[in-house]
């Protein structure tokens, strides 16, 4: 039987949480500007991308190994605690994992913030990648790429 599990990834950053949550929300734009090396674009298919209900299309750069694009429902959003939910409904991800529901969160820190991110997911198959593999460190690099492009704007 395939084995549910969660990953949690913490990052400091150096940036205001009220900057880096907005940026967060404007990723459809932001992202692929900032980091075409890590996404080639983000398309709004229904909704406003941001709103619980809304469908992003987001396609990754090549060299990105595994995944090359993830279609996201938000499923949740709480602008006061600086929070988004949201599930993968198609895309490369869903080959290894039967679900897989992201959270981000953007907590005040005493200089910067804590972004909490995490994942629940469902393995298709035993032997499927554990997600610490394929994300972990993906995750990282954006939030810390994302600082790093903030502070210099």
């Amino acid at each position: 039987m395939a084995s549910i599990g969660k990953l949690e990834v913490d990052v400091e950053v150096k940036s205001n949480p009220e900057k880096f949550w907005n940026s967060i929300r404007d990723s459809d734009k932001l992202f692929p500007k900032a980091f075409p090396e890590l996404y080639k674009s983000i398309e709004v298919l229904e909704g406003d991308g941001k709103d619980v209900g809304s469908v992003r299309l987001v396609k990754f750069a090549e060299g990105i190994p595994l995944i090359t694009m993830s279609k996201e429902k938000v499923d949740v959003v709480d602008e006061a605690k600086k929070t988004v939910g949201y599930s993968v409904v198609e895309g490369d991800i869903l080959t290894f994992y039967k679900s897989f529901k992201a959270q981000l969160a953007v907590e005040p820190k005493d200089e910067g913030s804590l972004v909490k991110w995490s994942c629940e997911f469902e393995k298709a198959k035993d032997d499927a990648p554990d997600p610490e593999i394929i994300f972990k460190a993906f995750a990282v690099k954006t939030f810390q790429d994302l600082d790093a492009y903030l502070l210099k704007a």
